[in-house]
C-alpha cells in the first residue's frame, strides 16, 4: 500500500474552486463489467453516436498515425480553412477547441472576471456554469419552461455585469429546442453588451423546419453571437475531442490567446477534415437516429416513463421522481448505463442516449426487470 503524499492546506486553493462540484463522467464499460461481473454492458449515457468514425476518417487516422512523433498544427490551419469554405465565413471567424465544451472554457477565460455574470437555462449543460464559477464569476440559472429554454426569462435575468448568455439548442439534457420565431424575438430583446453563445452541438441530427441555422440566420446577419458545433456526435469522433466555433474575428483571436497551443491533436484534425464531405453517411445516420429515438420513446412509455419532448437530438430525458440515482444504480447492476441528470440540475431525472436497436432491446429488458423488482 503506497504511503500518503504531502497534505495540502485548504488555503492553497482559490475559494471559487473549493466549492465546485466537478463534472461526473460515466465509468468505462470495461470497468463496469469488471466491478459487477457482467458479461455485457450497454452504455446509453454519454450522448455519443453509436457508430464509429466515417470510413474516410478511419483511413485518415491510419495515415496520420505514422507522423505522431510530430507536434500537431497548433493553429489547425487546414481544418479551419475547410470549415470556413463550407460555411462561407472568413478563416479568421473559425476557432477550434477540444470539443464544444473546450470552447466554452475558452470563452469563459477570455471574457469573465470575478463578479461578472453568465446566464443560462437550468437544467442544462453544466460546463456553462462550472467554467464561469471557477473564475469567480456568477452563473445565473433560469428554470426551463415545459422542458425548454425560457428565452424571455433569460433576457429578464440579464444585468449590467452579464457578459455571456448561453442557449443550449437543443438543450442537453432535455433534448428540446426553441423555434426560429422564439430565437428571433430573443435577439431583438437582448442588450448590446451581451454576447450570446448558441450551442448547436447536435445540429446534424435535427430535421425540423423551425430549427434555424444559427450561422446563416444570426451570425451572418450581424448578431453578437458565437455558434458552437462539434465532431463528437454524429461524426463518431467523441474520443478525439474536436469542436469548433463560428464567431466574430475578435472573439476568435481571443480564443487563440487562451487556448492551449496544441489542444487539438493531429489525428483529431485529420479525422475531422476527412469527415466533412460524406453527405450520404450523414443522412444515413440522421435517419437511423430518428428511427432509434422513436423506438426509445416507445420503450420508455411502455415502462411508464414519459420522455420530455418533442425531442430532436440523439437522447431522451425522463423524470423519475425525487431522486433518480436508485434507478441508475439498479440499471447499472443489470448492465445498462444511463445518465442520472443530477449534475445537470435535474436530480430526479435520467437521460438515455439513442443507441442501436439491439442496445435498445437490452435496455428495455433491464428496465423491465428493475421496475418489476421495485413494484414488489
Amino acid at each position: 500500500m503506497p504511503t500518503p503524499l504531502a497534505e495540502i492546506a485548504e488555503t492553497f486553493f482559490r475559494p471559487a474552486v473549493a466549492g465546485l462540484v466537478p463534472y461526473e463522467p460515466g465509468k468505462p464499460v470495461e470497468e463496469v463489467q469488471r466491478e459487477l461481473g457482467l458479461d455485457r454492458v450497454v452504455k446509453l449515457a454519454s450522448n455519443e453516436g453509436p457508430y464509429g468514425p466515417f470510413p474516410a476518417a478511419l483511413e485518415a487516422l491510419e495515415r496520420s498515425a505514422r507522423e505522431l512523433n510530430r507536434y500537431p498544427d497548433g493553429g489547425a490551419y487546414r481544418l479551419r480553412r475547410a470549415l470556413a469554405e463550407r460555411l462561407d465565413v472568413r478563416f479568421e471567424e473559425v476557432a477550434v477547441g477540444a470539443g464544444s465544451d473546450g470552447l466554452v472554457d475558452c470563452l469563459s477565460q477570455l471574457a469573465l472576471d470575478p463578479g461578472d455574470e453568465i446566464v443560462c437555462g437550468w437544467p442544462s449543460f453544466p460546463s456553462y456554469a462550472i467554467d464561469a464559477v471557477k473564475l469567480g464569476a456568477i452563473a445565473r440559472t433560469v428554470p426551463l419552461r415545459d422542458h425548454r429554454y425560457d428565452l424571455d426569462a433569460l433576457v429578464a435575468a440579464v444585468g449590467p455585469r452579464t457578459k455571456i448568455v448561453y442557449i443550449c439548442h437543443p438543450n442537453n439534457p432535455t433534448g428540446t429546442m426553441n423555434t426560429r420565431d422564439e430565437l428571433d424575438a430573443y435577439f431583438e430583446q437582448i442588450p448590446e453588451h451581451v454576447v450570446t453563445v448558441l450551442d448547436q452541438a447536435y445540429l446534424e441530427y435535427i430535421d425540423h423546419p423551425e430549427y434555424p441555422d444559427a450561422v446563416v440566420e444570426y451570425l451572418k446577419t450581424g448578431r453578437r453571437v458565437v455558434v458552437l458545433r462539434t465532431f463528437s456526435k454524429i461524426y463518431g469522433l467523441a474520443g478525439l475531442r474536436v469542436g469548433y466555433a463560428l464567431a466574430p474575428a475578435a472573439i476568435v483571436t481571443a480564443v487563440g490567446k487562451v487556448r492551449r497551443a496544441f489542444d487539438i491533436n493531429s489525428q483529431a484534425q485529420e479525422a475531422a477534415l476527412a469527415s466533412l464531405d460524406d453527405a450520404d453517411e450523414l443522412e444515413r445516420r440522421r435517419s437511423l437516429n430518428s428511427e432509434g429515438r422513436g423506438q426509445l420513446e416507445r420503450i420508455l412509455r411502455q415502462h411508464g416513463l414519459e420522455p420530455a419532448g418533442p425531442a430532436v437530438a440523439n437522447f431522451l430525458f425522463a423524470e423519475i421522481g425525487d431522486d433518480a440515482r436508485p434507478l441508475f444504480e439498479a440499471l447499472l447492476a443489470e448492465g445498462a448505463i444511463v445518465r442520472p441528470a443530477g449534475g445537470f440540475g435535474a436530480p430526479g431525472a435520467i437521460r438515455v442516449t439513442v443507441g442501436t436497436p439491439d442496445e435498445h432491446e437490452f435496455f428495455s429488458a433491464a428496465l423491465g426487470r428493475v421496475l418489476a423488482q421495485t413494484a414488489v
